[in-house]
């Protein structure tokens, strides 16, 4: 029980004669001990609503546990609050063009969301497969999380869907950690022998 292990971490550094601003490790009434127990289980239970897709679920009771979550709840509480909150976003999110879901998605990436936008330009291209901006979009996405040879897989689909990709490409800093791969150089400069 991973409750239990921190117990016994905060007991080992008392016993090590270290100082520190965290409670004791051991809880002096039964009612005390008895809270924690159930605020343990409270927690494992919203993170098993969260494991399961029931965000507004789990957000409830994260949000009822956190006044009273010991401290070594407390953090992961606000945690977990905030990955519900995300995903409770994610699926409201409408868009009323094609281009305008795009946006999304490229904010999603500069943000650091790889994940998110990766999710984000594959339904653009469920809905539209000839998108080249989306086919574009992971090429950027995996030349960033080091996917090299994805990246040149997109960035040809979208070359191939429009030809002004490749011009756009030539030009873009997004794609500096595979400026020196030499399939990059093929396809970004076709016609050099």
């Amino acid at each position: 029980m991973r409750f239990g292990l921190i117990m016994k971490q905060d007991a080992h550094t008392a016993a090590s004669g270290r100082k520190k601003n965290s409670p004791p490790a051991t809880i002096p009434d039964g009612h005390a001990a008895s809270a924690s127990a159930s605020a343990f289980h409270s927690y494992m239970a919203a993170v098993q609503l969260l494991q399961q897709g029931k965000y507004d679920k789990a957000l409830a009771v994260f949000d009822k546990l956190l006044p009273t979550a010991p401290a070594e709840l407390l953090e992961r509480c606000k945690m977990y609050m905030t990955t519900c909150r995300r995903q409770l976003e994610k699926t409201s999110l409408t868009f009323l063009t094609p281009e305008e879901h795009y946006d999304y998605a490229v904010s999603q990436l500069n943000t650091g969301y790889y994940e998110e936008a990766r999710e984000q330009f594959n339904a653009i291209l469920e809905q539209y497969p000839e998108a080249d901006y989306a086919y574009y979009g992971l090429a950027i996405l995996d030349a960033f999380t080091g996917q090299t040879q994805e990246c040149l897989d997109h960035l040809a689909r979208a070359i191939a869907l429009n030809p002004r990709n490749r011009l756009q490409a030539r030009v873009d800093n997004d794609f500096q950690n595979i400026v020196d791969d030499p399939r990059f150089t093929e396809l970004l400069y076709p016609e050099v022998p």
